[in-house]
């Protein structure tokens, strides 16, 4: 198995104790997969900055593939974060900088070199839409995180090229999220879950439901909880197809990665 992540890389800054640590959904997920031994590799833009070059670093260190990364002139993707009991606040961004002002466009050789994988992982946040037809084409899995800021438009428009698809619905009832995901369900072979936070995980396969309450830690920080869920799913549900087994194993990573620092690990202080 080889799993890739494309979009978004970033660094989230803690301003609280001017320390920043690597991150990003799609760059979370090859982190995680990586960590949890199974072969990763992730295509996103860097900047030219020094957390950029920072990023970059991790990423070499950890021995995840980046040879079809692109870099361009411009602020790495940045956050600025805090901690509320361990529960990760945003303060603001720039709106993942170079990847959102330089559009990803594949080439023959991206698309040759994406055949290779098992699965291909992006979200809302990695400004990727524009490339879910031409990966879909590919004939491998694409799963696709719309994070809590989706809007309607957005599904509508991109959930027809999906086939795992993950939601975060805190501000929802067990009833409204049994209806959003329902609604929503959109082909045969596709999954959708609803995470919502120390609430029970709802998902539905098109013939039924299914839950996973969380495991409860005290979190020392809950930054990169939700990627660790859905790397933790995706990797079990391709072992073995089998939707709760995924959804335990997904809340038992999700638990323990929220008794790390950042996403995971790797901070360094900042000016």
């Amino acid at each position: 198995m080889k799993v890739l992540g494309i979009g978004d890389n970033v660094v989230d800054k803690y301003v609280h104790i001017k320390t920043m640590y690597p991150g990003g959904n799609a760059l979370n997920f090859s982190v995680f997969a990586q960590k949890r031994g199974v072969e990763s590799a992730f295509i996103g833009t860097f900047g030219n900055n020094k957390e950029a070059e920072y990023v970059e670093s991790v990423l070499q260190e950890l021995q995840i593939d980046i040879s079809r990364c692109r870099h361009a002139i411009g602020e790495n993707g940045c956050a600025r974060v805090t901690l509320e009991n361990g529960e990760r606040v945003f303060l603001g961004s720039n709106d993942g900088g170079v990847t959102r002002e330089n559009p990803l466009k594949l080439t023959e050789e991206d698309k040759v070199y994406i055949r290779e994988f098992s699965i291909i992982h992006t979200g809302l946040y990695s400004h990727t839409a524009q490339l879910l037809p031409e990966i879909k084409e590919l004939g491998r899995p694409l799963s696709f995180d719309f994070s809590d800021d989706f809007a309607q438009s957005d599904i509508d428009q991109y959930i027809s090229y999906i086939d795992f698809a993950f939601f975060s619905c805190s501000h929802m009832s067990d009833e409204e999220t049994h209806t959003f995901i329902q609604s929503n369900f959109k082909k045969k072979g596709q999954i959708l879950i609803a995470t919502r936070g120390s609430e029970r995980t709802i998902a539905y396969d098109g013939t039924q439901f299914y839950y996973q309450s969380p495991e409860y830690v005290e979190a020392k920080d809950t930054m990169g909880a939700g990627d660790s869920f859905i790397t933790a799913f995706l990797l079990q549900y391709l072992k073995d197809k089998n939707i709760m087994l995924s959804m335990k194993e997904a809340a038992f990573f999700a638990a323990n990665s929220c008794l790390v620092e950042g996403s995971f690990g790797f901070g360094i202080v900042y000016e």
